[in-house]
């Protein structure tokens, strides 16, 4: 009869639409989860350990988010109520893994809570507590390595030679992480340059230099370590330094065997003379 053939027709039809909207779903859903694992520019929490492994490790529990929203220097005095915490936990349109935790500096950057509640709750190892532990085996943020600030020198207005020092005084690492190099202005020979400089030994990433410029679009920004820092490579070797003249402080020289003896050798290569 005609209506089991519709029915049958209407069956069928069906059938492919849902298989299409499966398999579209299932392509955009890849294409997210592609997109937001490609995003390099993602700042996590304290003692993250590097980024590929920290997506594998993190099971997308919240408490490193929740510890931080909890943490007493979040708590409005006058309400009681929680204030916007620095952790975040990414959802659906953040181009970041969903129910991973990050920040973003500019908005809220990390505070340095001494006793860094965000790391012990983790529960699988991607915030490595051992990577926050000072000599004495005691919690530590200075230790923390979330990132490293960068200074734009071109918007930087310090380098225009206009006074400015907010992100050396916001520094929480004052004069370790960011120091002021003075240079004369050659130009005036009346001024001086206030330069604020980066240390990449010290800078934990903590972006509150970021949050703290003053310019338009912040000249200082925290970029992941990745990102920031270049790689000299095994096929350079760094230049004599003080590690080197304690490792050979006992070492004997050997007479040559080609009959210079030492003396000659390094009159020769003491020599003045021009080639």
């Amino acid at each position: 009869m005609n209506w089991q053939n519709d029915d049958r027709r209407k069956f069928i039809i069906s059938s492919v639409q849902s298989v299409g909207l499966v398999a579209t779903g299932g392509a955009l859903l890849g294409g997210y989860v592609t997109k937001a694992k490609s995003s390099p520019l993602v700042l996590r929490p304290p003692a993250a350990i590097n980024e590929e492994d920290f997506l594998t490790a993190c099971v997308k529990c919240g408490l490193c988010a929740e510890a931080c929203k909890n943490r007493d220097s979040n708590i409005d005095r006058s309400s009681g109520k929680h204030k916007e915490a620095t952790l975040k936990i990414a959802t659906a349109g953040d181009e970041r893994l969903i129910g991973t935790p990050y920040f973003l500096p500019l908005e809220i950057p990390c505070f340095m809570c001494p006793d860094i509640p965000c790391v012990p709750v983790c529960p699988s190892g991607a915030l490595d507590i051992k990577s926050v532990l000072n000599k004495k085996k005691e919690l530590d943020i200075n230790q923390a390595k979330m990132g490293l600030a960068v200074v734009d020198r071109e918007s930087c207005i310090a380098y225009w030679g206009i006074q400015c020092d907010a992100c050396y005084r916001a520094c929480p690492l004052l004069d370790k992480a960011i120091t002021l190099e003075y240079q004369k202005n050659e130009r005036t020979g009346k001024h001086a340059y206030l330069l604020p400089i980066v240390h990449s030994d010290a800078c934990t990433g903590c972006g509150l230099c970021e949050q703290a410029c003053v310019t338009e679009k912040p000249a200082i920004f925290v970029l992941p370590l990745d990102i920031a820092k270049g790689k000299v490579g095994s096929h350079y070797v760094k230049g004599w330094d003080a590690k080197d003249q304690n490792r050979v402080k006992d070492a004997q020289i050997l007479e040559s065997k080609t009959g210079i003896n030492k003396e000659s050798a390094l009159d020769y290569l003491n020599s003045k003379d021009e080639f």
